[in-house]
C-alpha cells in the first residue's frame, strides 16, 4: 500500500466535502444567521455521536465570539435536559443523515414549546430536515473512510459550517478584539486589552511621594522604605512637580556631588511624563518602552499623584 497516497487522497477527499459547502449559501443560511442573530434566548446546539462532539465545539465556538450558546445532548436531553430550551431560543441540529432517532426523537418538543429549529444534515428528505424551520443541506455522499462508515467527511464540513456561522455572526454583531478579550480574560489578548494602569499600579501606603522641599537624603528613604527606585515629588498642594530615580541620584553623585542635604527639586526631573489610572496597561508599556524608562507615576485628573506603575510590573502581569 502507497501509505502518501491513501493519506492524500483522504485529505483531498474531505477538501473537497468543504469546498462544496459553498452550495450551502443561499437563502436558508441567510435564515440561519438572522434566526440566531435575533434570537433573545441561546443557541443550543445538539448532536449525537461524532456529529455532538462537533456541536459541542460549535457552541464553544459561538460562546466566544459573541453569540450565546451550549450544548445540549439528545440523550440526555429526553430525561430531563430539555427543561433548558425555552422559545426564545434557537435549536442547532447536527446530524448527517437527518435520521439519528435520538435527535429526531425531540423535534416534536421544539414545535411544542416554539424553539426555532435549524438543521444541518446532508439529507433534504430526513426527518430532521423535513421538520426543521431552517435546513443547511451538506450534501456529503462520501465519507473519508474507506469503508464509508466513520463519520469524516461529513463531520469536517459540519465544522467548517459550524465556524462559518460563528464568524458570519461575529461580523454581523460588530464583535471585536475587546469584546473577545471579555470572554478570554485569562488569555494574553485578555491580559493585553482589559488590564489598565490601575489594576496593577502601586497606590496607597505602597506609593512614594516626598514635598519638594524636603533633602536628597530623604527622598533616598522615602524610596527605600517604599521598596521603589524612585518617587514623586509635590508642592504644597499635593499636586505632581517632579519625580526623581535612583538614575538620577547615581548621574547627581557622578557629577562629584555628595551634599545629600540639598533640596530634592534642585536634582529631580521637572514636568515627568504620566500616566491616567484608566489608561490600559499595554499603552503605559508602549510609553515606557519609547522614552527607555522603567517607573512612571500615575495621576487623577487634577494632577495629583495616585500611583505609581513599574515596568516589571506590567511585565509580571503577563503583558508583554
Amino acid at each position: 500500500m502507497d501509505l502518501i497516497a491513501r493519506a492524500r487522497y483522504f485529505i483531498e477527499t474531505e477538501a473537497k466535502a468543504v469546498s462544496g459547502l459553498t452550495s450551502v449559501l443561499g437563502p436558508p443560511f441567510e435564515q440561519a444567521v438572522n434566526a440566531m442573530l435575533q434570537c433573545r434566548g441561546r443557541v443550543i446546539c445538539i448532536g449525537m455521536g461524532k456529529a455532538g462532539l462537533i456541536a459541542r465545539k460549535i457552541a464553544a465556538t459561538l460562546a466566544s465570539t459573541g453569540t450565546p450558546a451550549f450544548f445540549v445532548h439528545p440523550a440526555e436531553a429526553i430525561h430531563g435536559d430539555l427543561g433548558m430550551i425555552t422559545a426564545d431560543d434557537v435549536v442547532l441540529s447536527l446530524s448527517n443523515s437527518g435520521q439519528t432517532e435520538e435527535v429526531v426523537r425531540i423535534i416534536p418538543f421544539f414545535k411544542h414549546v416554539g424553539a426555532t429549529l435549524i438543521a444541518i444534515t446532508s439529507r433534504a428528505e430526513s426527518d430532521l430536515a423535513r421538520h426543521s424551520d431552517i435546513s443547511l443541506i451538506l450534501g456529503i455522499d462520501k465519507e473519508a473512510c474507506p469503508l464509508n462508515l466513520a463519520p469524516t467527511s461529513s463531520t469536517t464540513a459540519m465544522l467548517v459550517l459550524g465556524d462559518t456561522l460563528a464568524l458570519t455572526l461575529l461580523e454581523a454583531r460588530g464583535f471585536g478584539p475587546e469584546d473577545y478579550a471579555v470572554f478570554h480574560p485569562g488569555g494574553a489578548l485578555g491580559r493585553r486589552l482589559l488590564t489598565k494602569v490601575s489594576d496593577i499600579m502601586h497606590a496607597g501606603e505602597e506609593n512614594p511621594i516626598v514635598r519638594q522641599d524636603v533633602t536628597i537624603k530623604q527622598a533616598v528613604i522615602e524610596m527605600t522604605s517604599k521598596k521603589l527606585a524612585c518617587t514623586t515629588v509635590v508642592d504644597g498642594a499635593g499636586k505632581l512637580v517632579g519625580f526623581f530615580t535612583d538614575g538620577d541620584l547615581r548621574r547627581y553623585l557622578f557629577e562629584g556631588n555628595a551634599d545629600l542635604e540639598v533640596p530634592i527639586s534642585t536634582v529631580m526631573t521637572k514636568n515627568p511624563r504620566t500616566v491616567n489610572p484608566a489608561m490600559m496597561a499595554v499603552k503605559a508599556l508602549e510609553i515606557l518602552r519609547q522614552y527607555k524608562i522603567i517607573e512612571l507615576p500615575v495621576v487623577d485628573d487634577d494632577h495629583m499623584p495616585i500611583g505609581l506603575i513599574h515596568l516589571h510590573d506590567i511585565t509580571r502581569a503577563g503583558i508583554t
